[in-house]
């Protein structure tokens, strides 16, 4: 079989803070009609997202496995407290499941267990790979600042299989500062979940009025969307796996079926990037870390 036959499509942990009934929504249809591999759920961002959230995941799993799709449960990005660490313990406790590990404490958990590691973790080179595996890691989603060429170095290393972000706003960084709340001056404590208000995370223009970064609550990511469609035939030579396109508030469906015309060789990335330039908040396409460039730029394939 070649790399395209055997190549998955992976839909990332949904990052922001829909209402359960957009989620459910959301994910019926990815069950029934998206054409993807993986389904990743979880809370990646916050922790006081997930007591809404975790009374519905047996029932989203069960749909999505009847739907045809592999489901992997992610996990924190950043752990502030003893309860948090508490409740991951609790969570990667349930052996059924195959999770993502966002954080070095979750790697630790999961130690023995297969399992994969989600961009948000520091994987830049074959040692950290090789460390990992030795732990029972058997798939990594790369950091999105990664460049096409150390991709290459890692993909050919055949340590374990490397998945790329391919679609969406890159997921930067977390701290333990709530954005959302400070902008709408409510404190963290009594935040009233007010990330929920964007549905796409909210941009935040430089002093001179340019959209720069967008925020969802903890969480910095870019106000470009990572596109590297045009990219994929040349990862596939590389060996990459599998390649992950990031939830918004768009068609899913047609996304995952255009980014599979890509992997299959039957679509035209052209058609995708000029379909999605600006499709989410105006935002336009991005894949300047690709070529080892500031990420915000869009660089023609070579």
């Amino acid at each position: 079989m070649t790399a395209a036959q055997t190549a998955k499509l992976t839909l990332g942990p949904l990052l922001f803070n829909w209402s359960n009934e957009k989620r459910q929504d959301y994910y019926a249809r990815v069950a029934d009609e998206a054409d993807v591999d993986t389904v990743i759920l979880g809370e990646t961002v916050c922790s006081k997202r997930t007591p809404f959230q975790e009374p519905h995941w047996p029932g989203l799993i069960d749909r999505l496995q009847k739907g045809g799709k592999e489901v992997v449960l992610s996990t924190l990005g950043l752990i502030l407290s003893s309860r948090e660490m508490n409740d991951m313990r609790e969570t990667v406790a349930d052996e059924n499941l195959y999770f993502e590990a966002n954080d070095i404490a979750v790697d630790d958990m999961l130690k023995g267990r297969p399992h994969m590691i989600g961009p948000m973790m520091n994987v830049y080179n074959e040692g950290t790979l090789a460390r990992l595996a030795a732990g029972g890691a058997d798939r990594v989603c790369v950091p999105v600042e990664m460049s096409g060429h150390a991709i290459g170095v890692l993909a050919g290393a055949g340590i374990m299989d490397v998945e790329v972000f391919v679609f969406g706003r890159m997921p930067l960084a977390i701290a333990a500062r709530c954005y959302h709340s400070r902008i709408h001056k409510v404190p963290k404590s009594n935040c009233r979940y007010v990330c929920g208000l964007d549905n796409d995370g909210l941009a935040i223009d430089t002093l001179d009025g340019k959209p720069f970064l967008t925020v969802n609550g903890t969480q910095t990511m870019s106000y470009t969307v990572s596109n590297l469609a045009a990219e994929i035939p040349e990862m596939l030579k590389m060996g990459v796996k599998s390649f992950r396109i990031s939830p918004h508030d768009v068609d899913v469906v047609r996304i995952a079926r255009q980014f599979r015309g890509i992997i299959d060789g039957t679509a035209d990335p052209q058609d995708l990037l000029d379909e999605t330039d600006g499709l989410i908040d105006g935002a336009p396409n991005s894949n300047g870390f690709f070529y080892d460039e500031e990420g915000l730029k869009y660089k023609n394939a070579e």
